[in-house]
């Protein structure tokens, strides 16, 4: 069994049977064990915007999750497993965490764990999406390392990402999941 932490309401993880999903409403900061676990916090306020729309009105302070990444992370160090954030989350600066290459590869991130760079358009994505992993567990597996060519060419520039709804934006895609599924299930071997 995995526990799936801040997954989104009737998404990629709920339906399974080797998977305990915990969405918005479960509240995955009650997870209290004994499953490894993914976790995938909000990344809203530790991403390039965390204080908020440039044009909005409304100020957010860095890091102001009601403790998500906090939990995750302790999560991860107490069960096993992987925590997904996008790259250059400040989050590893704010955690102490040392931050990977871009261009891909394990690096001991801490005393717990590794943390690598994977481009989720090698996984189903539709975009090319770089995203930092922290995984704790024995013998972190080999990826696919490097930046995906997953784009978009059209003549205003905007990637495939920005053309996406948030919600795709968001998602994790099916073979993205069952790559973070098969490192849990390895992390304790």
């Amino acid at each position: 069994m995995i526990a799936a932490l801040f997954v989104q309401t009737n998404g990629c993880y709920f339906n399974l049977e080797s998977v305990d999903p915990w969405d918005e409403k479960r509240d995955a900061r009650l997870y209290r064990g004994p499953y490894p676990v993914i976790a995938h916090p909000p990344c809203a306020r530790w991403g390039s915007y965390w204080f908020g729309s440039p044009s909005g009105k409304k100020r957010y302070k860095l890091g102001d999750d009601g403790g998500c990444f906090a939990y995750a992370l302790r999560a991860v160090r107490n069960y096993g497993g992987v925590l997904e954030h996008p790259k250059n989350s400040k989050a590893w600066d704010h955690f102490g965490l040392l931050k990977p290459p871009h261009t891909g590869g394990w690096i001991k991130s801490d005393d717990f764990g590794w943390s690598c760079c994977v481009d989720q358009g090698f996984y189903g994505h539709r975009a090319s999406k770089a995203t930092w992993l922290y995984y704790v567990g024995n013998n972190p597996p080999i990826l696919i390392w490097g930046k995906s060519k997953v784009h978009n060419h059209n003549p205003n520039r905007r990637g495939v990402c920005e053309s996406l709804s948030k919600r795709e934006r968001a998602a994790t895609p099916i073979e993205f999941r069952n790559l973070l599924i098969d490192m849990v299930e390895t992390c304790k071997e």
